[in-house]
């Protein structure tokens, strides 16, 4: 199977519940449901996140949460069905992120993910992140994370300010 014909679109507020039982099949299992329709729904409506799904269909196969910042943006969800894994849209998604990221000016990407997800931390460092931190407890004070962060933009090179030229 192959990504192609997977659409890339924004989160609607019709798409909460599937998003929600996804992040609670594919991400939380095993820690309870902490993005639930209603905080899917809050974070499709924040003008600071985008909600980016991949849809085959009218089927959602995969979506990604990212809240962005000034300098800094921050993933808080990613997920990609099974039957659709290692077929690239995981890939597509983080890039379409990362593009937008970089236009929006932002510095450093990061997210957390539990430190036994070797798969997905195999996935973000081809994808140019690295390990930063791990904070043991994370996940409901039962599980380590480790953050992860890909830095878009030299340290060095602050972004440009500019101003109005002054006519005498």
């Amino acid at each position: 199977m192959v990504a192609r014909n997977i659409t890339l679109r924004f989160g609607r507020l019709a798409d909460a519940a599937s998003v929600a039982v996804m992040s609670r099949e594919l991400i939380e299992s095993g820690l309870g449901w902490s993005w639930t329709p209603e905080r899917v729904a809050r974070s499709i409506r924040n003008s600071d996140t985008i909600t980016l799904i991949g849809a085959d269909g009218a089927r959602i196969i995969a979506f990604a949460i990212m809240h962005f910042g000034d300098e800094h943006a921050h993933v808080n969800l990613l997920a990609v069905r099974p039957s659709h894994q290692r077929t690239g849209i995981g890939t597509r998604l983080v890039d379409w992120l990362m593009e937008s990221a970089q236009v929006a000016g932002i510095a450093t990407v990061s997210l957390e993910l539990r430190t036994s997800n070797d798969d997905a931390r195999r996935f973000y460092l081809a994808l140019g992140f690295t390990e930063a931190a791990y904070i043991p407890g994370y996940y409901r004070g039962r599980e380590t994370a480790v953050r992860m962060a890909r830095e878009l933009r030299p340290a060095n090179l602050q972004p440009v300010q500019w101003s109005m030229p002054r006519w005498r």
